[in-house]
């Protein structure tokens, strides 16, 4: 694709990228669910921390998709690589962009030299689910997600 560049985010992307998660919030239908802020990401993400790395897709001097990622670690098979979320702006949907982020994250796993590439797929996402099995991923229906959110920690 011409006039597409794939990069590593910046602390100044973290404004469109915000817009982005809260894009792929709403077609999830969790809109509400997103508290996170600009200032979050930016210390979470360029902090003395360093929480999470994203990749930008930028078509035509315009953020267009990410790649959320971040560095994990599986007691039985040792460091992992977590993808977050992927997200392509609708309007440029469908025209390989989507792989082009994959296959970033990808690289990026090889690199580091990790034993796993996790994600996940809610199970009604038809395209995604599509999308992943043209890479032979192992869709695994079996494991359930548990969660405690903020408020629930506060109550222990």
């Amino acid at each position: 694709m011409k006039d597409l560049i794939i990069r590593k985010g910046e602390i100044d992307d973290m404004k469109d990228v915000l817009l982005m998660i809260k894009e792929l919030a709403k077609f999830e239908n969790a809109e509400q669910e997103v508290n996170t802020t600009v200032n979050q990401l930016k210390q979470d993400g360029f902090g003395s921390k360093k929480l999470f790395e994203v990749i930008i897709a930028e078509y035509k001097n315009e953020i267009c998709g990410y790649a959320f990622f971040y560095q994990g670690y599986s007691t039985w098979k040792g460091a992992t690589l977590y993808l977050e979320d992927i997200m392509i702006k609708p309007k440029l949907r469908r025209k390989g962009l989507g792989s082009i982020l994959f296959n970033e994250i990808i690289k990026e796993a090889k690199a580091r030299g990790v034993k796993r590439l996790d994600w996940q797929v809610l199970d009604w996402n038809s395209s995604a689910i599509a999308f992943y099995e043209k890479y032979k991923a192992s869709l695994d229906g079996e494991w359930l997600n548990g969660r405690l959110f903020e408020l629930d920690l506060k109550n222990f």
